[in-house]
């Protein structure tokens, strides 16, 4: 019986799983229990920043392991207030709170939020569509896609969906009880979908004008993935209040939302809390895996050799324009939206040993991680080369 089939005895059926058993993972790739090795283009869904078996993280974890794995929040465990003053630092926040994964933080951010306008006569939260900001029921709140909340209502009151990339429904939904707009300035799940410079122009007058939060969701986007620790950096945006989680414990349960000075002094103790968050192990981690990429300079890396994805994807475009119908992204977050269901692709690059992800049905989403090299580009663009030329064509 394999693992798969071992599985429908025991779990919920919530996913959809690759019939594919991994045995260790080096560098950027997998190897499989039949000894088949994969290039993983997708890093666990933007997580393995550093690959797989980065020396650093892998003694980092090992190291505080044998002190201690777990101790209360009562306590401030080294490592915990180590990565606080790199991101802070790092970041130009004020302040942070670590939580156990990227839904958790955008809780916190949205109950921040909520306390700063709650004094304010601001209660709104503003979000848009496509988004994708979690599972639980605030991040739910925020969320248009049906396949994530049928069944689940009713959600939070006071949440308002507006379209992505629209500035005048976005102008016609703001006003002054409006507590905080949250957006991905590259969405992710939603399709590797940037924001228009029209859009972020009006959200920068809104923001002046009204006076409420902006939130940033960095959790997918965040950390170097688009060449920049930021993907709002991209726009000369400055966000109140980020969050991020995915890479941040290099490849351990962790997140974490920063906050300015003016949300700083908002928090008193009890106003918020976790029993994990901010893990000892997993901020150790964090510590080395936010240093290699920075000393290893990786968010260049990003830069450089997502340029040059970029670049050989767009020529794959030329040679099937009626295949592919648009390229996205930054740096090492791209995505092609394709004239069909992306899932048949997906299965046939994996064929190749190629592991890549479809999301929004029609995006083939490309999250490798940051020490991607210019062979693995050529070695991924010719596999999609290969399948695209055996497709009809309109």
């Amino acid at each position: 019986m394999n693992l798969l089939e071992r599985e429908s005895d025991v779990f919920f059926h919530t996913y959809k799983r690759f019939s594919l058993e991994i045995e260790r993972g080096e560098g950027v790739y997998l190897y499989a229990k039949d000894g088949s090795r994969y290039l993983d283009m997708f890093a666990g869904l933007a997580v393995n920043a550093l690959g797989y078996g980065n020396e650093k993280v892998v003694t980092a974890i090992q190291e505080q392991a044998k002190k201690y794995i777990h101790l209360s929040n009562y306590f401030l465990p080294e490592p915990q207030l180590t990565l606080a003053e790199l991101l802070v630092k790092l970041s130009g926040y004020s302040k942070i709170f670590f939580s156990n994964s990227g839904t958790e933080a955008i809780e916190g951010a949205m109950k921040l939020a909520r306390k700063w306008g709650s004094a304010r006569n601001k209660e709104e939260i503003i979000s848009f569509s496509r988004a994708f900001h979690g599972r639980t029921f605030g991040a739910l709140s925020l969320m248009d896609n049906n396949k994530y909340k049928e069944g689940y209502e009713p959600f939070l009151p006071n949440c308002t969906i507006v379209e992505f990339n629209n500035p005048d429904q976005f102008r016609q939904a703001v006003n002054a009880q409006t507590t905080a707009v949250i957006l991905e300035c590259i969405q992710g799940e939603g399709g590797v979908r940037p924001a228009s410079k029209p859009f972020i122009e009006e959200l920068k007058a809104l923001k002046e004008q009204f006076g409420f939060l902006l939130i940033a969701d960095e959790i997918q986007a965040g950390l170097g993935r688009t060449g920049k620790l930021f993907a709002y950096q991209h726009y000369d945006l400055h966000p109140d209040i980020v969050v991020v989680a995915k890479p941040l414990g290099g490849g351990l349960p962790l997140g974490a939302f920063l906050g300015n000075e003016t949300v700083a002094e908002i928090l008193s103790p009890g106003a918020h809390g976790t029993t994990f968050g901010g893990n000892p192990v997993a901020c150790a981690a964090g510590v080395a895996t936010l240093k290699e990429i920075i000393e290893q300079h990786l968010m260049e890396n990003a830069k450089t050799i997502g340029q040059l994805f970029k670049s050989e994807l767009e020529r794959l475009q030329r040679e099937f324009p009626s295949i592919i119908r648009e390229l996205r992204g930054e740096g090492l977050m791209l995505g092609i939206e394709i004239d069909r269901e992306g899932e048949q692709i997906v299965t046939a690059m994996r064929e190749q040993r190629i592991l890549i992800n479809c999301t929004d049905k029609t995006v083939l989403r490309f999250l490798p991680p940051l020490i991607l090299q210019e062979t693995h580009v050529r070695e991924t663009v010719a596999a999609l080369r290969s399948i695209f030329s055996t497709l009809p064509q309109g």
